[in-house]
């Protein structure tokens, strides 16, 4: 194996990138570099080394903020927590289903009305930012869920009245987007998901996990209802991070 005093700012980078892979905070990413630097800094005024090979160590700071993602597991494991067997369980079902399947904002999510969908042509209607109208693509598991709520969940929570909304909170008014981030919150629990995932976390989900299977950037873009193609291109640094990662494990020369 190779000695602190034999390795070079690459291997250093990778040393940082991995700790960076395995959950690692951006603060203590940047006390990591700057303890590393000292240290080399030690080393050169030893006179054990010529030259400090993390004179030029990035920080994190320099690096784009990368989204957080769940794995396709760890997706179906939330996914599969609600108990539908009861009218709320149906209920939180279908949104996670459609939120994942759409990639929409929580705004966007609660605020579907029965009127936006169109189950049988697998879309909806979205109206975004700015009041933008989009079509979202629907799959085949959400539009299932969507039905199922629909006919043995939804009227039962009407309990007579109307609403345009299509999910309803235990009273049968229109559910809040602290509503459903309470709900997810709490299915994320039961599946032993990490804090941190949020409505925000399925939807950069549902884009990294597209663009992972090959979609681009441009059709990811008018499903995410993103104004400026430069918003979305912070999925590809995710891409491009994970290939790294796994060029840096694999690869005999990496």
């Amino acid at each position: 194996g190779r000695t602190v005093e034999t390795l070079d700012r690459q291997a250093l980078e990778r040393v940082v990138r991995n700790q960076r892979t395995r959950g690692l905070s951006p603060r203590s990413t940047a006390r990591l570099v700057a303890s590393v630097r000292g240290f080399y800094r030690f080393l050169v005024l030893d006179r054990r080394l010529d030259k400090n090979p993390a004179d030029d160590l990035r920080s994190p700071r320099a690096w784009p903020a990368l989204p957080k993602f769940l794995s396709l597991d760890e997706v179906d494991t939330l996914i599969a927590q609600p108990d539908v067997s009861t009218p709320l369980g149906l209920r939180d079902r279908a949104m996670i289903e459609l939120l994942y399947a759409t990639g929409l904002r929580v705004t966007e999510l609660v605020g579907v009305r029965v009127a936006d969908l169109h189950l049988e042509e697998h879309y909806l209607t979205c109206i975004g930012k700015g009041r933008k109208e989009r079509l979202v693509p629907i799959g085949d598991q959400a539009s299932v869920w969507i039905r199922r709520y629909q006919s043995d969940a939804r009227r039962g929570l009407l309990s007579g009245r109307a609403s345009p909304r299509l999910f309803l909170n235990a009273r049968g008014g229109p559910l809040s987007r602290v509503g459903f981030w309470k709900i997810l919150k709490r299915h994320a629990r039961r599946a032993n998901l990490p804090r941190t995932v949020s409505p925000h976390v399925l939807r950069h989900s549902f884009a990294t996990h597209l663009l992972e299977r090959g979609a681009d950037l441009r059709s990811i873009q008018l499903m995410l209802g993103h104004a400026d193609l430069s918003t979305t291109q912070i999925y590809t640094h995710v891409l491009a991070a994970r290939l790294r990662t796994i060029y840096d494990r694999f690869h005999p020369r990496g």
